[in-house]
């Protein structure tokens, strides 16, 4: 089976593009394929599939075996694999990807001498709405909600982007313990399906850092919407402007909440790390 390790800002993919559909045992199979010594290692698995509505469909399963709905930094893997292995045309500039939780999205490609240089992509409206995050808030928006956990109080913002976002801010992001702080948050009461927790801090109205504790994957260098949900938090908490830099631990994401239609847009890149094979002996696909 080939396969293509791809990463975006640091956040990586085994990329997978052989399939019809998800195989049987898929979630057996990311949690032996991500294992960081044992496999590929890798953030999660992206499939490409066939779609009756996009270009391609993308199902992300974590590197726990859970499947979320969206990814922000998965997409633009998707996207600039799908232009340099040579599946959409050379002519081609916007490819329409399908998602479970966020519908079919369009992805616009910018060139550097014909290699994807950065991938802008329309991560549609925010979900604010308490029960439909989903959270057990019944809310029209639930922002600076007090929540404790482990003895601390923080006051949290939750955003969908397709998945479900829990913002924090606080005074220094980037020396924050996500590892200390991000199982019990995650896994809070308030968050039937779980959720994705981002701890931020806006230095200026148009720039923040941000630490993400992923669900189903722990701390990542990189969540893509998550970036999107802490701009559309710091907007609504006053403290950002529509559009911004947020600074992850891998890189930085230019995040613009349009006011003329309500969309989040998301701009970064996406990177190739190497190919290869993988030997059945090891690893089957049924």
């Amino acid at each position: 089976m080939n396969f293509t390790k791809m990463q975006g800002l640091g956040n990586d993919f085994i990329v997978l593009a052989d399939f019809d559909a998800l195989p049987a045992d898929v979630s057996e199979q990311a949690v032996r394929l991500c294992d960081r010594h044992f496999g590929i290692g890798a953030d999660g698995l992206v499939f490409l599939l066939p779609s009756s509505q996009a270009d391609y469909m993308m199902r992300i399963i974590n590197s726990d075996g859970t499947e979320p709905e969206q990814c922000g930094n998965a997409i633009r893997c998707a996207a600039t694999y799908l232009y340099e292995s040579g599946l959409v045309d050379a002519s081609v500039r916007e490819i329409t990807i399908e998602t479970i939780g966020a519908g079919v999205q369009s992805v616009q490609l910018e060139l550097d001498n014909g290699r994807v240089d950065r991938v802008r992509v329309d991560m549609g409206e925010p979900v604010l709405q308490g029960l439909s995050i989903p959270t057990t808030l019944d809310a029209d928006s639930v922002v600076d909600q007090p929540i404790s956990t482990g003895g601390q109080e923080f006051l949290f913002t939750a955003v969908s982007m397709g998945n479900p976002h829990c913002v924090i801010f606080v005074d220094d992001a980037v020396s924050l313990d996500v590892g200390v702080l991000g199982p019990p948050l995650e896994k809070h009461p308030f968050f039937p399906n779980k959720i994705n927790v981002e701890f931020a801090t806006a230095h200026r109205r148009d720039f923040a850092d941000m630490r993400v504790w992923e669900r189903g994957a722990g701390p990542t260098l990189a969540c893509g919407t998550g970036a999107c949900a802490t701009l559309v938090a710091g907007v609504l908490t006053g403290r950002m402007d529509r559009r911004a830099i947020v600074a992850l631990a891998g890189g930085e994401l230019m995040i613009e909440w349009s006011e003329a239609d309500n969309r989040v847009y998301m701009t970064g890149p996406a990177r190739q790390v190497f190919t290869g094979t993988l030997p059945q002996t090891n690893f089957i696909l049924k």
